[in-house]
């Protein structure tokens, strides 16, 4: 039997001028009613969805929304839900759809979106802790957790939630950059001019963009080759390491991928770690998508070494089944996070540093919701055990997927299932085309099949060949959801070379 949930007591009281503007003790009621409105619309919608998509065009949207008058309000909040449901419900694209298997976007888990409701009601802002009393404490909590999982030592391990995997990187390099000027001499131009960043040539684009904003230039992330699972390549970057260091240039950091976007490639943590070792250079994991092997209950062997890193980054959202946006860093050595410190007097001073416990010091963020409660909440509902039991799941049925490819003599595997995705190319043997030609088709293949609303894939390009891709999440999807896209792909692609031949006829 579960605990009863006391019955919430609003008293009647009269209504002040914007009863309907904002939420305070007076406007209580007014806030269930719109609650309660919003939540009966979402589970109408959810219940109502048979396709992930209805396949609409950007021209087609913005006809709608271009004649919204935003300067004449409608008056209410169901007046505004009803216009809602035909700007955006109608259309929305729906990741808990079993055939949505494009992006790595996950179906959310009930309890974490329930407390998306507590988040955003309450508003609680998690810079210090005069403004977030227990949420920065569930939030240090939950870090505790995650470096635990990760294999750090939980009492020297520190981190904070961000907004996503690139900000998880980006203040992952931001300490890294910090700690490798703290060792040279000479002006901050000249030390940062030398600095490298050496990742995989699969690694998220993040890792280059952070080289580009924390004024190293784009050049200064070094893409070192994969091996054929899309792997880094440990000799080729011991190879660069050794070019680079006879020209005078200092590797600021090695950043490691567990779960790259394509291919789901976990590069070669211990060697990689034994390098950075070497080199002097800080070594970072992105495990925004891997991250879920961290609660695995089969293959969280797959992301040893992991916890010989100096920072984590880790997308609750993605493999933890999470609302957007719900990230972290986590670090080994909490005194590391001292290099991005700032203090304000206003706001967390330094002399108060020690004796209160305020996230804005570690955090590029000031203003930040308390993301953490939706993680917490789903922990203390479902546990990491279950969750971890979804993931397994979806990386089964990927396995299981790469067989059902195998069977489709037009569908080709560019690499083993390794996670959770499927990379492969349409390729008719009877209609061979050129590179260029090829590519376009499988461009096609995806857009018509967005379009039929039928179901939704991606697209990736290797070595300069476009590929088809599916990102399965969804532990819901069955082998037969995927058995359907792959005839549809098959069926598309298949009318799709009809008409160009009929074409080539007449």
């Amino acid at each position: 039997m579960g605990t009863s949930l006391p019955t919430l007591q609003i008293p009647d009281l009269p209504l002040p001028l914007y009863d309907d503007a904002l939420l305070c003790a007076d406007t209580a009621r007014s806030y269930e009613t719109a609650s309660h409105l919003a939540a009966s619309l979402v589970a109408q919608q959810f219940a109502a969805v048979t396709s992930p998509t209805t396949g609409p065009t950007p021209q087609q949207l913005a006809a709608k929304i271009d004649r919204v008058d935003l300067h004449q309000p409608l008056g209410s909040s169901e007046a505004s839900f009803s216009e809602l449901h035909e700007l955006y419900f109608k259309d929305a694209v729906y990741f808990h759809d079993p055939k949505y298997a494009a992006h790595l976007n996950c179906p959310v888990a009930i309890p974490a979106v329930v407390a998306e409701n507590f988040v955003t009601s309450i508003n609680t802002s998690m810079d210090t802790f005069d403004q977030s009393a227990g949420a920065t404490l569930i939030e240090r909590k939950l870090i505790a957790f995650t470096a635990g999982l990760i294999g750090f030592d939980a009492e020297q391990a520190d981190g904070v939630f961000t907004s996503g995997g690139t900000q998880s990187n980006l203040q992952a390099m931001l300490i890294a950059r910090n700690t490798a000027t703290a060792k040279l001499q000479g002006s901050l131009p000249e030390r940062l001019a030398n600095l490298r960043i050496y990742c995989s040539q699969d690694a998220h684009f993040s890792i280059r963009n952070a080289a580009m904003l924390l004024g190293l230039g784009y050049d200064a992330a070094v893409a070192i080759p994969t091996d054929a699972q899309h792997r880094m390549d440990a000799q080729a970057l011991r190879d660069r390491l050794a070019k680079d260091l006879a020209a005078g240039l200092v590797p600021m950091a090695i950043s490691a991928t567990s779960g790259n976007t394509d291919f789901g490639a976990i590069d070669p943590l211990p060697e990689l770690r034994a390098i950075a070792t070497e080199a002097g250079a800080w070594f970072h994991v992105d495990a925004a998508y891997g991250c879920g092997l961290l609660i695995s209950n089969k293959h969280r062997h797959r992301l040893d070494g992991i916890e010989q890193a100096d920072s984590v980054t880790v997308d609750y959202h993605k493999s933890f089944f999470q609302p957007i946006g719900s990230s972290s860093l986590v670090v080994r050595n909490a005194p590391t996070l001292e290099s991005i410190a700032h203090y304000a007097e206003y706001l967390n001073p330094r002399a108060e540093a020690e004796a209160v416990p305020n996230q804005v010091a570690k955090s590029l963020q000031t203003t930040r919701r308390f993301d953490a409660l939706k993680l917490w909440v789903t922990l203390r509902s479902l546990g990491a055990t279950r969750l971890g039991d979804m993931f397994d799941k979806v990386i089964a049925l990927a396995e299981d997927a790469q067989q059902e490819v195998a069977m489709r003599t037009q569908l080709h595997m560019a690499a083993d299932v390794q996670l959770s995705t499927l990379v492969f190319s349409f390729e008719d043997p009877q209609h061979p085309l050129e590179l260029a030609e090829h590519n376009a088709l499988a461009n096609q293949i995806r857009h018509r099949l967005y379009a039929s609303g039928e179901a939704m894939i991606a697209a990736t390009t290797v070595a300069g060949k476009r590929m088809l891709k599916l990102t399965l999440l969804n532990p819901n999807t069955t082998l037969a959801d995927i058995s359907q896209i792959l005839d549809a792909i098959c069926r598309i692609g298949t009318s799709i070379l009809a008409e160009r031949t009929l074409g080539e006829k007449k």
